[in-house]
């Protein structure tokens, strides 16, 4: 599926203090096991058509890397938010993070890792240049580099609203 390519320069207006950014992943430590491997991939196609049916879970956007070691990049309203999911018995993550455990966890066949930052607004930089929406700014606010943000300098360690000035379009 074609995606609409922005040329020129992009950044995000995040629009709120900051941002909770999780990075999950899974890795197949023995390839030849690959029903098993499916089987734990599977879950996540689930969970995300989940987060998308509900906004109120806190998600704010993904991106996703499929290989050896596949990777989800996701951006969230707050660390709270994304604890609520992981422990929601009605959400589609605790049973089969309770199966991986039971089942293939401390086997070495497949391994799984995640990784939680809580990032202040005024510590995010993000340019795109000549790319699709992406990241930061497909999740938040897509925005035109423009006066108050055409360096990396503008860019971080200011507030959204100073740093968009007159760049927010109309």
């Amino acid at each position: 599926m074609a995606q609409e390519i922005f040329p020129g320069r992009f950044t995000a207006d995040i629009g709120r203090e900051s941002v909770t950014v999780f990075l999950i992943g899974m890795r197949a430590n023995r390839w030849w096991k690959i029903g098993k491997v499916a089987r734990v991939a599977s879950a996540m196609p689930t969970m995300l058509r989940h987060l998308a049916e509900h906004p109120e879970s806190g998600v704010l956007g993904c991106e996703q890397w499929f290989g050896r070691t596949t990777m989800l990049l996701s951006y969230w309203e707050s660390p709270e938010h994304l604890r609520r999911f992981a422990a929601d018995r009605d959400s589609p993550h605790l049973g089969p993070w309770r199966r991986f455990m039971k089942e293939v966890s401390g086997s070495g066949d497949i391994g799984v890792w995640h990784e939680t930052y809580q990032v202040p607004a005024s510590g995010i930089e993000v340019v795109y240049n000549g790319m699709p929406q992406f990241g930061l700014a497909k999740a938040t606010s897509h925005v035109p580099v423009g006066p108050g943000s055409n360096t990396a300098k503008q860019r971080m360690g200011s507030s959204s609203a100073q740093r968009m000035g007159s760049a927010r379009p109309n």
